[in-house]
């Protein structure tokens, strides 16, 4: 196994696009893009007498290949989850374009699954139940969507479960439904917030490297963001690190290691090298950011 590291500078004065323009930060060199953020900004409005207002992202700019995984790494506050909630159409954009497969995105859609931290699972239906509920309301025949609910409950080991409530099973169970009720409508994106994050270290090593046997099944393109500088290694094809607010792309890093991967990839000199680069970059950035003054708002 290799590991290639990539180092990008912040992003340069010359708009990206016109001539001798260098490429933008993070930005893929494949022609097969997924995922598109052009001069991407994020302003929140302010609350109260003063209405100040906070600039979230600042002019970001990544291209995320097809079938690419890429997880995402900063400090709280950088806008990791601002730039996941764009891709999932459940915010817009302030200035710039962002686009899936060539189109804006203008809201959420089947092409597109969210997996969060905690499982979003109702507890009055099964394990099957909740797989199926977003596929049978949206009036997918059962005889097309139950086959599809068996075979994802084999790969993701809950065979036999498909009567159980979520209180039945474990913290590491509930987010294998929760992956599996993501899957089923067979999205093209899938974005992930922290999936494994209140999990015991020996069950985030058993669902990272189940992440990677799905992905090698199932193709989807991956956004996904953990504060895990190991986890975002294991699982990655690329890892971005993004800068304090106002998030920028501060470093890109590719990751070349075979997938899927295994516990012994996190024992080799590629992964060690690859996570002392990426632990001081975050590193670099949260205390770089003690010692800033106030930022101003955004007018």
């Amino acid at each position: 196994m290799n590991a290639q590291v990539n180092t990008f500078t912040p992003l340069p004065c010359t708009e990206p696009g016109k001539s001798g323009a260098p490429p933008r930060p993070g930005a893929s060199q494949d022609n097969q893009v997924k995922i598109s953020f052009q001069g991407v900004s994020k302003t929140y409005g302010g609350r109260g007498r003063s209405g100040n207002r906070t600039l979230a992202l600042d002019r970001m700019d990544v291209d995320i290949k097809a079938a690419e995984i890429v997880t995402v790494l900063g400090p709280t506050g950088c806008g990791k989850s601002s730039t996941l909630n764009l891709i999932a159409g459940f915010e817009q954009t302030s200035t710039g374009s962002l686009l899936i497969d060539g189109k804006p995105i203008d809201g959420p859609g089947p092409d597109r699954a969210v997996v969060f931290q905690q499982p979003s699972l109702f507890p009055w239906l099964t394990v099957m139940e909740n797989i199926t509920l977003g596929v049978k309301c949206r009036g997918v025949p059962k005889d097309t969507y139950e086959p599809r609910a068996q075979m994802l409950l084999r790969e993701v080991g809950l065979s036999g479960f498909e009567k159980h409530y979520p209180y039945q099973l474990s913290g590491g169970m509930q987010q294998r439904v929760q992956i599996a009720r993501a899957l089923i409508s067979e999205p093209k994106v899938l974005l992930l917030d922290e999936p494994f994050g209140a999990l015991d270290y020996q069950t985030r090593i058993l669902m990272q490297e189940l992440l990677l046997q799905l992905w090698q099944e199932h193709k989807p393109t991956i956004f996904f963001i953990t504060h895990d500088v190991s986890e975002a290694i294991f699982v990655a094809d690329r890892v971005l690190v993004m800068s304090h607010r106002p998030g920028r792309i501060k470093l890109a890093v590719n990751v070349n290691a075979d997938k899927p991967r295994n516990a012994d990839f996190l024992s080799t000199p590629e992964f060690i090298s690859l996570q002392r680069d990426l632990l001081h970059a975050v590193q670099e950035e949260v205390h770089a950011n003690k010692n800033r003054p106030p930022m101003a708002k955004a007018a």
